[in-house]
């Protein structure tokens, strides 16, 4: 818990009080934690809020870990490796909640716009796009990339084939993640592949591929912010003010912060792309309040069924895990109250 060091147990308490209702405190220890991360852009309001000192201002010492998928986040936390991290939704996740998953979902991390260019297209090589993959109907019998099963990578490209009355028994499904797609255009192993940005501008700047459908996931939660339950509930006003800190900087991102040139900066430097690249990436999107669209999330739970992917029957029980009452309080305190 945070330790203020006054004079007096009284005054402690009293500041306490204070501090949670105005917003920012002054903590001599701050309250430690690791949160893992993808190099993706919509990871952005965790890099802002650590290098522009949100995180700071309410009384945590926030490292940043990069990680290398939502199965590493999952283990790491109920591991207590690790007290936070993001994720995608997918089966691995719904078949851990149903088995009694020591871990709590606070809040949203990203979604994919109602409109628009799409931060997470279905991309075509230029090798395959020449030879005539035009639309989402000529990719039958093509290899197409994602970032193994059970995903929102897997959910995104049954989507996108969909448009061209295909499913993926209609393809070769070849298993490898967005940071190895440029190469695999480029030496003919992948004819189109799911994409996320910025990887997905990148592949257009270069020439390697381009945008084959992007309007097959809209709308859809992409991914959550969780914590390794135990540590939550014992660091509850911690993770309200880790959440205030995130919305501070959501907000600011999708209030125009994408111009300032600092943030560009601070993005570039985590996910290791060209600072002029965010000059032109189609960025993911978040409400206001960081909740979570639950329809979007019971739409993957049933295509994942659908899979047999999943080791339940019927919906899962949400409320088991996601601590909304949490996000309530960080909404509050982010807005004065």
């Amino acid at each position: 818990m945070l330790s203020f060091n006054r004079r007096s147990a009284i005054a402690a308490a009293a500041a306490a009080i204070a501090a949670f209702a105005i917003g920012p405190v002054q903590a001599a220890d701050p309250v430690k934690l690791t949160f893992l991360y993808s190099p993706f852009a919509d990871y952005a309001p965790f890099f802002i809020a650590k290098e522009k000192g949100y995180f700071a201002e309410q009384g945590l010492d926030v490292e940043l870990s990069s990680k290398t998928g939502s199965a590493e986040t999952f283990q790491l936390l109920a591991s207590a490796n690790a007290e936070a991290g993001g994720a995608t939704w997918g089966a691995g996740l719904f078949n851990a909640i149903n088995d009694g998953a020591t871990l709590s979902i606070v809040a949203t991390i990203a979604r994919i716009p109602t409109e628009g260019r799409s931060p997470s297209p279905l991309m075509v090589s230029t090798q395959a796009w020449d030879a005539g993959v035009k639309t989402a109907a000529d990719l039958k019998g093509k290899r197409i990339g994602q970032p193994g099963p059970g995903g929102f990578g897997e959910y995104s490209v049954a989507k996108a084939l969909a448009k061209g009355g295909l499913t993926q028994a209609d393809v070769e499904i070849v298993n490898i993640g967005p940071p190895d797609t440029a190469a695999a255009f480029v030496n003919g192993g992948l004819d189109a592949g799911w994409s996320i940005e910025p990887f997905s501008t990148q592949i257009e700047q270069q020439g390697i591929g381009k945008r084959l459908v992007e309007d097959h996931v809209q709308g859809t939660e992409l991914g959550f912010i969780a914590f390794n339950r135990d540590w939550l509930e014992a660091h509850e006003d911690a993770v309200v003010r880790f959440l205030a800190a995130y919305l501070k900087a959501s907000r600011e991102l999708d209030n125009g912060g994408w111009n300032d040139p600092e943030i560009k900066k601070i993005a570039a430097e985590y996910t290791g792309a060209p600072v002029e690249l965010f000059d032109d990436i189609a960025f993911t999107v978040r409400p206001a309040n960081g909740e979570i669209d639950i329809a979007s999330v019971r739409d993957q739970e049933a295509f994942f069924r659908g899979q047999g992917s999943l080791t339940y029957e019927g919906d899962i029980d949400l409320a088991k895990v996601y601590r909304t009452d949490l996000l309530e309080k960080a909404n509050k305190l982010a807005a004065g109250e």
